[in-house]
């Protein structure tokens, strides 16, 4: 295990290294937040990756896959959907905008009112996103080192913490670039294949699996149609999902990057159900499934190459984590803190000052909240919920419906978030209801409401299609010619 452990300590003293370095990156809000909004095709592509699939992707991954076999590939083959889906159809309109967050979009189209309500549900979905990758860091430590969950958590939480409130959304990117990379060696080109041979190749899984592991509906349609709303739809709409967008350097820039990345998702799905069912055929009397991606890597690699593969498991989870957490702080402090540090008494601290400081509680709130979870798919699927239950209808009736006002959405948040926290409580955390049910009332609720209360006022609406086309934000005076050229030359692509 030494090897193992020489690995796993050079890369986390590289991922700390990168955010100190980083820290001379950071200088400005936009810096600090989006990177200067300076990423070219492969960082954006690289980092949209990491920051999709992170430890319910793997871990989370390849239980399904234990469990089902390849039909548990369904839930990040629908993170891809969703990735694909966003920057088909959203991903140039949002570049163009500008804006920081979720709720400074929706204060544009709707002139006010809905930022509070929408930025606190859009800080839960944060919040829990970075808390199911913090979770999952136990998995790996307690194979690697055999300490006890809250360790686990708390040494992964806080080297996340750390790099991330050091230098941002500059930190986050090139951690997430090195992450990717390492991710992608040691799960898809040395896990995958590896697993594979020592369970006797496809032949051998057949004859020791139940025919249902090699049937890609068995998970249950019920279960693929709330994977796709779930997930799918609430990649089109996520603080921590949209904040990556907003780094790209034009809308072009996204969209080429954004296949790529959802592309790469679904191979990466379909790789963690294979290694569940070489799991599964080689263990297939594991006391918890959620054991199967640290079992395999423990039992089939050599050392150090087993260390490769758990720092691979280890990126996972920290660029979803580090994302999220970043995503949480940005809603906090654009959309939910301003005033708070304007108030007498509060120190006077520089934009990014007031980021970092953000960042670090909410990373030590994150790791206290993990340690009392214990399943990182249901605090995945509570995320989501709350997500797309809430908000999703607002934002796309944002984007695609004129008609649609400021009373509307504030209802159709309302509406659908206590809908699906009600349904949640009452059917349970996994079942497939809640987000149907808080969907629907948030639809039904957006339209009836709309369409009884005054339309969006013309000044409104007209500042809001001046943005869509590109126009420069007055509050951003450090946007560069360069890309704001750029951004609108593309307005019409």
């Amino acid at each position: 295990m030494v090897g193992d452990y020489l690995v796993i300590a050079l890369y986390i003293t590289g991922m700390v290294g990168i955010g100190w370095l980083s820290m001379r990156l950071a200088k400005t809000k936009s810096d600090y937040l989006v990177a200067g909004r300076r990423l070219g095709w492969f960082m954006y592509s690289g980092t949209m990756s990491a920051v999709v699939l992170g430890g319910a992707s793997t871990v989370g991954g390849v239980k399904l896959g234990y469990t089902y076999g390849i039909s548990g590939a369904w839930l990040v083959i629908t993170i891809g959907l969703g990735i694909l889906v966003l920057h088909a159809l959203f991903a140039r309109r949002l570049v163009r905008l500008r804006v920081y967050t979720v709720g400074e979009m929706l204060r544009l189209r709707y002139g006010g009112a809905t930022t509070t309500m929408s930025s606190v549900v859009m800080w839960a979905y944060t919040l829990m996103i970075t808390v199911t990758s913090t979770l999952a860091f136990a998995t790996i430590f307690k194979v690697l080192l055999g300490i006890p969950n809250a360790a686990g958590i708390a040494i992964g939480g806080s080297i996340v913490v750390l790099y991330s409130a050091l230098g941002g959304m500059w930190s986050i990117t090139l951690t997430d670039i090195a992450q990717f990379i390492i991710k992608t060696i040691g799960f898809l080109l040395i896990l995958v294949p590896v697993a594979i041979s020592a369970a006797g190749g496809f032949a051998g899984m057949r004859t020791k699996l139940e025919p249902s592991y090699f049937d890609f509906g068995a998970i249950g349609g019920a279960t693929i149609v709330a994977y796709l709303v779930t997930y799918s739809l609430g990649l089109l709409i996520g603080q921590d999902i949209w904040q990556r967008v907003f780094t790209a350097r034009t809308p072009r820039v996204a969209t080429v990057g954004g296949i790529i990345s959802g592309s790469y998702c679904l191979i990466y799905g379909l790789a963690g159900a294979v290694i569940g069912m070489a799991a599964k055929a080689l263990y297939p009397d594991l006391a918890n499934a959620q054991d199967a991606f640290a079992t395999i890597v423990e039992r089939l690699l050599p050392t150090g190459v087993r260390g490769l593969v758990l720092a691979a498991a280890l990126s996972a989870m920290m660029s979803t984590a580090s994302g999220a957490l970043i995503g949480c702080s940005t809603v906090s402090t654009t959309d939910l803190l301003g005033k708070l540090w304007r108030r007498p008494g509060v120190p006077r601290l520089s934009e990014v000052n007031q980021n970092r400081v953000t960042t670090l509680v909410l990373g030590i709130l994150a790791i206290g909240i993990a340690m009392v979870v214990n399943d990182v798919v249901g605090a995945l699927t509570v995320a989501y919920n709350l997500l797309v239950g809430g908000l999703l209808v607002a934002i796309v009736g944002a984007l695609f419906w004129k008609r649609g006002t400021t009373a509307g959405a504030v209802a159709s948040i309302a509406a659908g978030s206590l809908v699906a926290v009600v349904s949640m409580i009452v059917a349970g955390l996994e079942a497939n209801e809640p987000i149907f049910y808080g969907l629907g009332a948030s639809l039904v609720v957006y339209v009836v409401v709309s369409l009884l209360t005054p339309p969006t006022p013309d000044e409104v609406l007209h500042a809001w299609s001046q943005r869509l086309a590109g126009a420069a934000d007055p509050a951003e005076p450090r946007a560069t010619a360069t890309a704001t050229a750029a951004t609108t030359a593309e307005a019409h692509d």
